[in-house]
């Protein structure tokens, strides 16, 4: 998993509320178990015809959204069944953080565990960023997760909430799992400092 540095980026928007993880990522690409490829299939259904076209007048379609690492998205993002693959998709198209007003519980966990930053917004701030991004496509959002607060082209700074486990794992690279094999040295002298009383291997 990517560290999440510090990096800049324009805006992708998708202001559509209670976007749901069945639209993220349609039920029958969750065969696989791998995250490889899977941001071709990235909101599908709606960039695609029946035939497998694209749609050229869905965003994620248009130029302007290639190499684009923020997703502005409405209310409510990620709602609907638990599964990882919708976070996979959205980090497999190249999306490294995505900006709501809030988030479905299941989808934040998710996004968070899988180097996906999940910013989320006052009504105010994401009203100013749906202009901005009308106004001036081409404007750039700053995500600094070490100082915990995106800023905006006119320089204001927006803090937001994160747990501060999982800001730990973005920040370093890392997934929980990765976190405690990186302790693995402070694991080793904890038991060496404390040796074990019961012999659990007699009978």
């Amino acid at each position: 998993m990517e560290a999440i540095k510090p990096f800049s980026s324009r805006l992708v928007v998708l202001p559509t509320e209670n976007i749901d993880t069945d639209q993220i990522i349609p039920a029958r690409f969750l065969k696989t178990t791998s995250a490889q490829g899977l941001g071709d299939s990235l909101f599908y259904d709606w960039r695609y015809d029946a035939e497998g076209k694209p749609r050229p007048e869905f965003i994620l379609n248009q130029p302007q959204a290639q190499g684009v690492q923020i997703l502005l998205a409405g209310h409510n993002f990620g709602a609907g069944s638990s599964r990882e693959h919708a976070v996979w998709a959205l980090t497999g198209f190249g999306f490294r953080a995505v900006i709501s007003t809030y988030f479905a519980d299941i989808f934040r966990n998710n996004a968070l565990k899988n180097g996906l930053l999940p910013i989320q917004v006052d009504a105010e701030t994401h009203r100013q960023l749906l202009s901005l991004a009308q106004e001036d496509p081409e404007s750039h959002i700053r995500v600094d997760l070490e100082a915990q607060h995106i800023v905006l082209p006119d320089g204001r700074a927006v803090t937001f909430p994160i747990d501060g486990f999982a800001r730990r794992c973005l920040l370093d690279g890392v997934d929980q799992l990765g976190y405690l094999l990186n302790m693995a040295d402070q694991i080793a002298a904890y038991e060496a400092a404390y040796p074990q009383r019961v012999d659990t291997l007699s009978a």
